[in-house]
């Protein structure tokens, strides 16, 4: 496809306006008034060739490689041909009329370029980048961007927490597939807190920086993903943040994860749309976090207890630290639960799984060595859970370790103790649990 023809299809006279074609007023504001600039490879940033149909081509296009075209929003890569639009007379209006605009001739918001292009002349993809809520959000799927808009439409969502019923970003699907950094509503690093950061930073538009730092960071994100190739994101499918942040979706099988921006595997899964896919990210670049499930059985556990655990994992390459491990409920009977870890390094093949009970407070624990010394009544039991299966998924490898106790005493830890297990095999974990059932 030649560049003349992209930019004739995107000066169509025709608009989509409740789901309908209509003839758009030539005559109205800010229509036509897009500058689309193209940046040769090796030239300055300021270097730009100006590009309009049915003039000269630039001299430094080449029609052989990919053409991306960057669309800013309201208000290293090398063989490529990278367009710039500017159309910030159109966007420079309030609001509402911005929204407007971007559906009327020559705009260059990507999602209504793409509809005009049908069959063999669609647009190979498109990337969202915190895609805008307000006047869009439940709009139809021809008034916002949509996954028939280009053979990939992939979304990434970083600022959809709501207020007064709005969000900067849009939250519903609007792709083949969106992805929820942090669950999307907001981000790290992102807080007023961190404005003194900013100001360390940027000096005076520290605080501009904060306001919009959520937003922009799924600009950042992908700009992660092009400097940082050796450290890209992976995403998840799952049915929801809440579900994620539990580790339940840590699976790459049929499609159900993919890198996070410019290297995302492209999946087409019909104009219907597609997955939701969540991660967890650093607060600066690199944003790069490894996931872990990790998911511990009870058996056995007759008294109900709330333990604050902590594990420590020992991998081929590193340690991780001491990882905190937060109950929402009572453990009791015969149950499996499941945690979501993340750490900013890669550790290795795991080897050795450290899982500590931690103690009760100070004056509670005082109190039973007491009662221990000089016992009146009925001294209470010493509590203790009684730990079944114990594995840790990685999610970027999608490796699976199961873990056994490295001494022959039983898979049981009291509180305030300290409890090491090692890598085994998973019949030998069977054998184990056999053996525990029949003592």
């Amino acid at each position: 496809m030649s560049i003349l023809k992209v930019f004739c299809c995107l000066l169509l006279t025709d608009q989509l306006v409740g789901g309908k074609r209509i003839r758009a007023d030539k005559t109205g504001p800010n229509v036509g008034q897009s500058v689309f600039r193209l940046h040769s490879q090796g030239a300055s940033l300021e270097d730009w060739c100006t590009l309009q149909v049915g003039g000269s081509p630039c001299a430094g296009y080449n029609s052989s490689h990919p053409l991306i075209i960057i669309s800013h929003g309201w208000s290293r890569l090398t063989g490529v041909n990278i367009v710039v639009t500017d159309w910030l007379a159109q966007a420079h209006q309030h609001y509402p009329i911005a929204v407007q605009n971007t559906r009327a001739p020559g705009s260059p918001h990507l999602g209504f370029a793409g509809s005009y292009f049908r069959g063999s002349e669609k647009l190979r993809r498109i990337t969202g980048l915190d895609p805008a809520g307000p006047l869009f959000e439940g709009m139809s799927a021809m008034d916002r961007l949509s996954p028939d808009d280009a053979d990939f439409v992939d979304a990434i969502h970083t600022f959809t927490h709501e207020r007064m019923g709005l969000s900067v970003g849009i939250k519903q699907p609007v792709a083949h597939q969106d992805f929820y950094p942090n669950g999307g509503a907001f981000q790290p690093g992102c807080d007023f807190h961190n404005i003194y950061e900013h100001i360390t930073e940027y000096g005076l538009l520290g605080f501009e920086q904060t306001v919009k730092c959520a937003h922009e960071r799924s600009v950042h994100l992908l700009i992660d993903s092009v400097l940082n190739r050796d450290k890209q994101s992976m995403a998840y499918a799952c049915n929801g943040n809440s579900a994620f942040e539990n580790g339940v979706c840590l699976d790459c099988r049929r499609n159900r994860c993919n890198r996070l921006g410019y290297d995302a595997r492209p999946v087409r899964l019909g104009a219907a749309g597609g997955k939701r896919l969540y991660l967890k990210t650093r607060s600066q670049m690199p944003y790069k976090l490894y996931h872990y499930q990790f998911k511990v059985q009870f058996t056995n556990n007759q008294k109900r207890i709330t333990p604050s655990l902590t594990i420590a994992l020992t991998g081929t390459s590193e340690e991780s630290g001491d990882l905190p491990i937060n109950f929402k409920e009572e453990v009791s009977g015969n149950r499996t639960y499941t945690f979501l870890i993340t750490l900013d390094k890669d550790i290795g093949d795991l080897m050795m799984l450290k899982l500590q009970w931690q103690g009760l407070a100070l004056w509670k624990n005082m109190w039973g060595r007491i009662q221990t010394i000089m016992p009146w009544g009925t001294v209470p039991a010493t509590p203790q859970l009684f730990i079944g299966k114990v594995t840790v998924k990685v999610g970027e490898t999608q490796k699976r370790t199961a873990f056994c106790s490295m001494t022959d005493d039983g898979q049981h830890v009291e509180e305030s103790q300290e409890k090491l297990f090692v890598r085994c095999q998973e019949n030998h974990q069977k054998q184990r649990r056999k053996n525990l059932r029949v003592a």
